[in-house]
């Protein structure tokens, strides 16, 4: 809660037990899909939630939408294997979600690959969406690690941009592991490879004509869009078309310097409350002790927003984006 009102995270990764990666561990050793059974009990996974709902409490969170963890979902696999895989993580995130869904809203992960376009997607989107009860779908812009994929701009994405438009299910562009050598010496590498996609991502989307051609699409990006723009709005880099309805970003960033000039370069209304919590910003803050995931009194202690600034990017933005979601009584 903040000031007696929900707070809605839309960016939650699932917490699993062990035996959910041994399971991907063992298909990509037997490269088989649908080797074994992937049987995740409600005890095991409810003592697996145990910890993530404890964090979600500590942060004033009361609704989280709950995702794939973007560094498990091995999109770089071959087709046959990630498919398989996908399925089985969207299966667990509604499991989770059945079990507590005062708490949890479930978002999909899609069975991308470069090696075929979106249309391979849509089969799965729906069935999360019409079958599962997701609100939306996560989107790697570079599902290979190789940089090979078309930009987000390439009718490649159109498939999966006109399905996400029909079922109004928004897409949340989160990248994940890079095989990139260039950036191997750089711990959690990963993480540099999101600030890349994700600005990119944004550039991409917001000098095209996608939302041209798909006007009710909405797009939300990740980590405050990966990096701050250097120049000034009137310079030739910068867009200068009315993204209002169609690309938003989360405020999940753990540097208050970065978070709070992201704020104002994006604009407080395209500005939606994220965490990641539990997740990668388990730092402990110097002058508060808290974890710098911990961010709703971050962004309340914030003086250039207002108190309708902060209700907007803690739950009115999120629920403007994610029509589907319902704020539990």
């Amino acid at each position: 809660m903040h000031n007696g009102q929900k707070v809605v995270d839309v960016h939650g990764h699932m917490t699993t037990p062990p035996q959910f990666r041994g399971h991907l561990a063992g298909m990509v050793a037997q490269n088989t899909a649908g080797w074994g059974k992937l049987d995740i009990s409600d005890e095991q996974l409810e003592a697996a939630q145990a910890r993530h709902l404890k964090v979600m409490d500590e942060r004033n969170i009361d609704l989280q939408l709950l995702g794939p963890r973007p560094i498990a979902m091995w999109q770089w696999l071959r087709p046959f294997l990630q498919a398989d895989w996908c399925t089985k993580t969207n299966d667990v995130i509604a499991q989770i979600c059945k079990l507590h869904p005062d708490r949890f809203v479930g978002m999909a992960q899609l069975p991308q690959s470069r090696e075929r376009d979106t249309r391979n997607c849509i089969p799965e989107f729906e069935r999360c969406v019409k079958e599962l009860g997701f609100v939306g779908a996560y989107v790697n812009p570079d599902p290979g690690a190789d940089k090979q994929t078309p930009g987000m701009a390439d009718e490649y994405w159109y498939p999966l941009y006109e399905k996400s438009v029909e079922l109004d299910a928004p897409l949340m562009v989160h990248p994940s592991t890079s095989h990139d050598p260039r950036i191997e010496h750089i711990p959690a590498n990963y993480q540099m490879n999101n600030y890349i996609e994700e600005f990119l991502a944004m550039h991409i989307l917001a000098h095209s004509n996608v939302f041209e051609v798909f006007p009710r699409l909405k797009i939300i990006i990740c980590h405050c869009g990966g990096a701050l723009n250097r120049f000034i709005p009137t310079d030739h880099h910068i867009s200068q078309k009315d993204l209002r309805n169609n690309l938003f970003y989360d405020a999940c960033a753990y540097d208050t310097d970065f978070l709070t000039a992201a704020i104002k370069q994006r604009g407080v209304d395209q500005m939606c409350f994220g965490t990641e919590a539990p997740g990668s910003g388990g730092a402990k803050r110097l002058d508060t002790g808290r974890p710098s995931d911990d961010l709703v009194p971050v962004i309340d202690s914030l003086e250039f927003l207002t108190a309708e600034d902060k209700l907007k990017i803690f739950q009115k933005n999120p629920l403007k984006v994610f029509t589907r979601v319902k704020l539990p009584n």
